[in-house]
C-alpha cells in the first residue's frame, strides 16, 4: 500500500473491514500510541494500557461495522472502545488492589531520574500532577486525560464519552478545579 500516510482513519478503518490487512495495520500503527497512552493515563497501570490497547483493536477487528464517519472521527471511536475496557478493568481489579500502592509503583516510574536539579524539580512536578490526575473521579479524569493531555474538542471527547458536549465543558472545568486544589494543597504541605 502506498502512501499510507495520506489515507485518513477513515479510509484504514473501511479497507480493514473488507479485509484489507495492510489498512488494518496501518491504521493500529497510527492509532496504538494515542489508545496505549489514553488506557495509561486513565489507569496509572502499564499492565491494564497494554490489555486495553489489545482489546481495542481486538474490537475494531470484530465490530469494525459500528463505526459511524457521522458521528465523529476513528480516534473519538477507538476512544470510546478504550474507555469502556479500562472501567471495567478498574472495576475487576478494584476489590484485589490497594490503590494507594499500586499507584505509588506504577507513578514514580513515570518520572525520569534527571541530573540537574532543575530537570529534577520538573519530573517531581510532573510526577505530581500525573498522581493529581489519577485521584480525580473516573468522571472528571477521563474529561481531563482527552481534553487536556490528548488534545481532544469537546465534541470528540463527548462522542468518546457517550455524553453532551455541555457535560463534558462542565466536568472538564470542575477537573481542573480539582487538580488546582489537589496541586495547592500539596503545595501548601511542602512549604
Amino acid at each position: 500500500m502506498t502512501g499510507e500516510s495520506d489515507i485518513d482513519d477513515s479510509d484504514l478503518l473501511a479497507r480493514a473491514v473488507d479485509g484489507d490487512e495492510e489498512s488494518f495495520t496501518a491504521l493500529y500503527r497510527r492509532r496504538q500510541g494515542a489508545v496505549y497512552r489514553f488506557a495509561l493515563q486513565m489507569s496509572g497501570r502499564r499492565g491494564i494500557a497494554e490489555e486495553v490497547t489489545q482489546e481495542v483493536f481486538l474490537a475494531v477487528i470484530r465490530e469494525a461495522g459500528r463505526f459511524d464517519a457521522r458521528r465523529g472521527p476513528v480516534l473519538s471511536y477507538l476512544y470510546g472502545i478504550a474507555r469502556n475496557h479500562v472501567l471495567r478493568c478498574l472495576e475487576r481489579d478494584r476489590p484485589y488492589v490497594a490503590i494507594e500502592e499500586e499507584q505509588e509503583g506504577e507513578i514514580s516510574k513515570w518520572a525520569a531520574v534527571e541530573d540537574t536539579l532543575g530537570d529534577l524539580t520538573r519530573g517531581e512536578t510532573i510526577e505530581s500532577v500525573r498522581r493529581a490526575v489519577l485521584a480525580l473521579p473516573t468522571a472528571f479524569r477521563e474529561v481531563d486525560v482527552l481534553c487536556d493531555l490528548h488534545e481532544m474538542s469537546y465534541a470528540d471527547a463527548a462522542l468518546a464519552l457517550d455524553c453532551a458536549v455541555g457535560t463534558v465543558r462542565s466536568r472538564l472545568h470542575r477537573a481542573r478545579g480539582m487538580l488546582l486544589e489537589k496541586l495547592k494543597a500539596k503545595k501548601r504541605a511542602f512549604a
